[in-house]
């Protein structure tokens, strides 16, 4: 395969690491397998402009793309309804996109995995005509990445714990928003403190990513809790992928969903792929079925096939 990587110098634990010394292992591990690679560095304000770049390249089979949520979401968007494939290097904080694709949790493992990874096509959203890999969500998620956002860490381990401290915040001023949510010939009108619109429904027992990611629907999550005690209940069984045990969240599935927002205020903001976006009043999200291609580990692609 012919490889493109782009590595954001700013983006994730790439920020803390000799970037230089890992592209030389990355070139040697590709080019040992039959591989051929072309690597470029950038900075992150420079990390959209780039992939607009690899992505129109002609003779490229494969994207790899390191960096935070934030980058891989970008290079998704750049890749989506075309033939190349996004190969993704688990340089965030959580990797939840790349654990329900089977990807190995270390750069180099990663790396060692797409030598003779193979190429399959899973499903994408989309809110409003924007892509995004995993969630789409509003409200305590919102709160709580605006909080952490004004909080300074420099690893992940410090953005873990500005995390809690932003989850623990939000849990004592929990937001509420009157919202309508269309889902099929049903229309839902309620006040909300959460709600995450997923690609693909989240599996049970885990961390919260997609089993299947080619699924070909969205998980629609909708909480009401408001309490303290309620709160932390739901923020715990999010964590351990408990979400049908608990009485304060109902979930939906569907290919298509319409969210209206019912507020005065014009600063609400909603969360894509762990990035803050102007929240529109009125959102459509729907999935694309295996509109992208990803290069996943030889045994990922059998098991998802299984």
């Amino acid at each position: 395969m012919r490889f493109a990587a782009v590595l954001n110098k700013d983006g994730g634990t790439l920020r803390t690491i000799d970037l230089e010394a890992f592209a030389s292992r990355m070139r040697g591990t590709l080019e040992t397998a039959g591989h051929s690679i072309d690597i470029e560095i950038v900075a992150g304000k420079d990390i959209v402009a780039t992939l607009d770049g690899v992505a129109s390249r002609r003779g490229i089979d494969a994207v790899l793309a390191g960096g935070g949520d934030g980058t891989i979401s970008a290079a998704a968007a750049r890749l989506m309804n075309g033939e190349k494939a996004l190969a993704i290097l688990p340089a965030g904080t959580m990797n939840l996109f790349a654990r329900g694709l089977g990807i190995p949790q270390t750069l180099d493992a990663a790396l060692k995995s797409f030598a003779d990874g193979e190429v399959m096509a899973i499903d994408i959203a989309t809110a409003n005509g924007r892509p995004f890999v995993h969630q789409f969500s509003i409200g305590m998620h919102a709160r709580m990445v605006q909080l952490r956002q004004k909080m300074e860490f420099g690893s992940r381990l410090g953005k873990m714990r500005a995390s809690v401290r932003a989850a623990w915040a939000t849990i004592n001023n929990p937001p509420a928003m009157n919202v309508t949510l269309t889902i099929g010939e049903a229309e839902i009108k309620t006040r909300i403190t959460g709600i995450g619109i997923t690609n693909n429904l989240f599996g049970e027992g885990h961390l919260p990513y997609a089993d299947d990611p080619a699924g070909g629907v969205l998980g629609i999550y909708v909480t009401v809790a408001r309490r303290r005690g309620e709160l932390i209940r739901f923020l715990f069984d999010v964590a351990r992928g408990k979400w049908r045990g608990n009485e304060h969240v109902e979930i939906h599935q569907a290919n298509r969903a319409v969210l209206k927002i019912h507020s005065t205020n014009r600063k609400v903001q909603a969360v894509m792929d762990g990035e803050l976006v102007k929240l529109d009043r009125e959102t459509t999200v729907e999935i694309h079925p295996r509109a992208l291609n990803v290069l996943v580990p030889a045994r990922a692609a059998e098991a998802k096939v299984a």
